[in-house]
C-alpha cells in the first residue's frame, strides 16, 4: 500500500470547506433577498399616507407618501445622468423642505431625454406643491463613479448633491415624484425606477455545492488510485517439454 497523500489532503480539505461555506452563505443570502422582495411588494401595495406618518414605519422604503414641497415647481435642480427604457437623459434632483419635517429631502422630479433641451424655469417661490412620491433608500455612490461636472452628476451622491443645492445633509431616503412637478413640460417624465432585485443566489449556491461535490469526487478517485496497489497478474504456466 502506498503512502497517504498528505499534501493533496491539506489542499483539498480547506478548499472543500471554503466551497461549502460559500454555498451556505448563498443560501442565507437567498432567504434575505426573498424577504427583501416580499417587504418591497408589501410596502408598494399599501395605500399612500402623509410623509410624517410613513416615516414612522419600521422600514418606509418603497412606501408611497403624500408630501408638500413649497416652491418645488421652480426650485433649483441638478441633473443626474441616467438611462430610462434604453434612452439616455437626465433626472432632475431638487430639495424638498416639507413644512412638517425638520430634515430636508432630495426629490427626484423625473427623467428628461437628452434629445430635449427644455428645462423647468428656476425662480424664487414659496407656492406649495402637493405630490405623491415613493421613498427609496439612497445607495452609497461607487468609488468608480466620475466626479460631477458643470452641475451634472454621474452618481446619486446625496451629500454632494445637497451641497450643490446649498442644503444641509439630506435624509437617507430620496423622494421620487409620481406626478409631474411641471405639467407644462411634457418631456419631464415623473416616475420611480423599477425595484431591481436580482435573485440569483440559488444558482450561485448550487454552483458552489456542485464544485464541492466535484472536488470530493476527484479527491476520492485520487485517494483510491494512490492507496490501492494493483494486483499483479498470475504468471503464465511454462510450456512443458515433452
Amino acid at each position: 500500500m502506498k503512502r497517504f497523500p498528505w499534501i493533496l489532503t491539506l489542499f483539498v480539505v480547506p478548499a472543500l470547506a471554503l466551497l461549502i461555506a460559500l454555498g451556505v452563505w448563498q443560501v442565507q443570502r437567498l432567504a434575505w433577498k426573498e424577504g427583501l422582495i416580499s417587504a418591497a411588494e408589501d410596502a408598494a401595495g399599501r395605500p399612500p399616507a402623509p410623509l410624517a406618518e410613513v416615516l414612522t414605519a419600521p422600514n418606509p422604503e418603497f412606501r408611497r407618501a403624500l408630501v408638500v414641497c413649497p416652491g418645488l415647481a421652480t426650485a433649483p435642480y441638478v441633473e443626474l445622468q441616467s438611462i430610462q427604457n434604453g434612452v439616455g437623459g437626465s433626472r432632475l434632483i431638487s430639495i424638498c423642505r416639507a413644512p412638517d419635517q425638520t430634515q430636508v429631502f432630495l426629490i427626484d422630479r423625473g427623467f428628461v431625454p437628452d434629445t430635449v433641451s427644455a428645462r423647468p424655469r428656476v425662480a424664487a417661490s414659496t407656492l406649495p406643491l402637493s405630490l405623491l412620491v415613493e421613498l427609496r433608500r439612497t445607495p452609497e455612490p461607487s468609488m468608480m463613479s466620475p466626479p460631477p461636472s458643470e452641475g451634472r452628476f454621474y452618481a446619486r451622491d446625496s451629500a454632494a448633491i445637497a451641497r450643490a443645492l446649498r442644503a444641509d445633509t439630506p435624509s437617507e431616503f430620496t423622494l421620487f415624484a409620481l406626478a409631474s412637478t411641471n405639467p407644462e413640460l411634457g418631456a419631464l417624465q415623473a416616475s420611480a425606477p423599477p425595484a431591481a432585485f436580482s435573485n440569483n443566489h440559488l444558482g450561485y449556491a448550487l454552483t458552489w455545492f456542485g464544485l464541492a461535490i466535484a472536488l470530493s469526487g476527484f479527491y476520492i478517485a485520487m485517494l483510491r488510485r494512490r492507496m490501492i496497489r494493483p494486483t499483479a497478474p498470475d504468471a503464465a504456466p511454462k510450456d512443458r517439454v515433452p
